[in-house]
């Protein structure tokens, strides 16, 4: 096991009717501006219930951050914060919102422009940030990440930040509201984020592989039963909670990490407008397929403990690992090749050329070029 510092300072506010908590969780004193998506909350009943919460509060709105949030919208909302001196921001809404919000906070506390924030890696100044989730996918509820597009240059980059959310409001019951798709890519984006922190190295730690293959067993486990009842409380709560768990630091501690999966996957939204955990459905088997000898031994590991594969050759074994995995995506209702997307060789070329421009050297081993990124795409084909 490799030497961490684990630290995640998050208040994780969870179940039936929290929201009725913000006011007290917020700051007395706090300048708040509150962000919000394109209006589903209004819909889905959560507005009011945010309204009802700070009804004795004062606050300013930021309405329209997109699904995979343009920095060319975030900067609007770091100059109106900036115009009301806003030192606590609270998002509302699902995880693109929050990633959004993230920026919003380091673009407040500091004059640099929000993309090369973004393009810096890391803010080292941020205001106050909370959320009132509203779909679990992303796990940015609890780790101090976001992932941000220039929609101009059509490019998607991840940024980490000094902060963590100051609190978190996850109440299952938002989710009812949720159509099949989202549902599917938010299981999706959650089980692939478990598989770049644990489908890596051997033998770094029996804690953090029997962590993480509970968290894919119960992904594996609800999925259908959600398909099949979407409004089961409990069951909704799991898929909540999983998706928290799946990337909030306590998976990854000690251990190396992959996320080549993630940056190809970023790569397609950015150049098509998939959906983030789509993206990942189609990549992940590709990336197993490709990097098959250097993950050999938790491949193994993975296919007995998650699937059950205890028959054939090592190989065999591995290869079944990789089919069960493909059809799990499927059976989500997610197409897993890029044909199936209408998506050919052009786009595979225009992402090898961007990420050996880039000198992206990525995976647990920093191996995963552009070249090996082309190889990845056209196993995806």
């Amino acid at each position: 096991m490799k030497n961490f510092t684990f630290q995640n300072p998050t208040k994780l506010v969870f179940g039936k009717g929290q929201i009725a908590k913000l006011s007290n969780l917020i700051p007395a004193d706090a300048s708040l501006m509150i962000t919000y998506g394109f209006g589903s909350v209004k819909k889905n009943g959560v507005y009011d219930q945010v309204v009802d919460a700070l009804k004795d509060r004062k606050y300013i709105e930021f309405w329209g951050i997109e699904a995979n949030p343009h920095v060319e919208t975030l900067r609007k909302a770091i100059d109106l914060g900036k115009e009301n001196n806003i030192d606590f921001v609270l998002a509302v809404g699902g995880g693109s919102v929050l990633d959004g919000t993230k920026l919003i906070a380091a673009g407040i506390a500091n004059d640099k422009d929000a993309w090369d924030i973004v393009l810096s890696g890391y803010a080292k100044e941020q205001i106050n940030y909370a959320s009132v989730m509203t779909v679990p996918a992303t796990g940015s509820e609890m780790n101090s990440g976001a992932v941000i597009t220039r929609a101009e240059t059509k490019e998607k980059y991840s940024f980490g930040g000094i902060k963590y959310p100051y609190f978190s409001i996850l109440d299952p019951e938002v989710t009812y509201s949720l159509s099949e798709h989202q549902v599917a890519c938010g299981l999706a984006d959650a089980y692939t984020h478990v598989l770049e922190q644990y489908l890596t190295t051997p033998n770094q730690s029996r804690i953090m592989d029997r962590w993480a293959e509970g968290i894919l067993l119960s992904i594996i486990e609800i999925a259908p039963k959600i398909k099949a009842n979407p409004h089961d409380y409990n069951l909704m709560a799991d898929y909540m909670l999983a998706a928290t768990l799946a990337l909030n630091d306590f998976i990854r501690m000690g251990v190396t990490e992959d996320w080549s999966t993630h940056m190809i996957g970023h790569e397609l939204t950015a150049l098509h407008g998939i959906t983030h955990g789509h993206s990942l459905a189609i990549v992940m088997p590709g990336t197993m397929r490709v990097m098959k000898e250097q993950k050999w031994d938790k491949l193994l590991q993975y296919g007995e403990r998650v699937f059950n594969i205890v028959e054939g050759s090592d190989s065999d074994k591995i290869d079944k690992a990789i089919e069960m995995t493909e059809l799990f995506y499927r059976s989500l209702g997610l197409t897993t090749r890029l044909s199936e997307e209408n998506i050919g060789e052009e786009t595979i070329q225009t992402i090898a050329n961007r990420f050996n421009e880039r000198g992206f050297a990525l995976g647990e081993n920093k191996n995963v070029t552009g070249d090996v990124t082309k190889r990845i795409l056209e196993s995806s084909r």
